[in-house]
């Protein structure tokens, strides 16, 4: 059974998630969510750090592909750089084409997502959306009650280690990721 499946990959793992690189699911291609799922439906997908090399018109077509193979009330769970991040070092590294971290340059990102950007993707995807984590335009970092288990996303607050004083209550956020669920109507 394919029920939780990460897009995207890279060296992301978890136990009873299914690992795929571009070359297995390439959210542009849905023939390659066809000959990888057949007949079936995934009840979870997660995507950490992908949309961002997409263009929004790209990123709206693979929010279909993704809507299409999850089963009805299935979660697609995804996080991006949030372009409302009040760090000047953090939005330097996201910048479209800018440098990046040495481990994941950033020159192929093609768009710096906000809240409202983003949530308007899977929006017109035909999702019921829910914000995750996510700054606002006040510079206020904003939370929701979430769940690892639906799907772990390690740069977040609850996950990157760069947050670990933030955790314990001893210091701001270190780093953050735009988070959202994207829930596939009961149809």
């Amino acid at each position: 059974m394919k029920n939780q499946v990460i897009v995207g990959a890279g060296e992301q793992r978890g136990e009873g998630w299914i690992a795929t690189q571009q070359d297995e699911l390439d959210l542009l291609k849905p023939e390659t969510f066809q000959k990888f799922f057949a007949d079936e439906r995934a009840e979870k997908l997660l995507c950490e750090h992908t949309w961002e090399h997409l263009t929004i018109e790209e990123g709206v077509v693979a929010a279909q592909t993704c809507r299409r193979f999850l089963q009805p009330g299935g979660r697609l769970r995804v996080a991006v750089p949030d372009g409302l991040f009040p760090d000047p070092e953090y939005q330097h590294m996201v910048q479209v084409g800018g440098p990046g971290p040495a481990d994941h340059p950033a020159a192929g990102h093609q768009v710096v997502y906000t809240a409202e950007t983003f949530a308007g993707v899977f929006d017109k995807a035909g999702f019921e959306v829910t914000l995750l984590e996510w700054w606002d335009a006040t510079g206020t970092f904003n939370t929701t009650n979430w769940s690892i288990e639906d799907g772990p996303i390690y740069r977040s607050s609850l996950m990157d280690h760069r947050n670990e004083a933030y955790r314990n209550g001893q210091g701001p956020l270190g780093t953050a990721s735009l988070i959202l669920d994207a829930i596939r109507p009961l149809d």
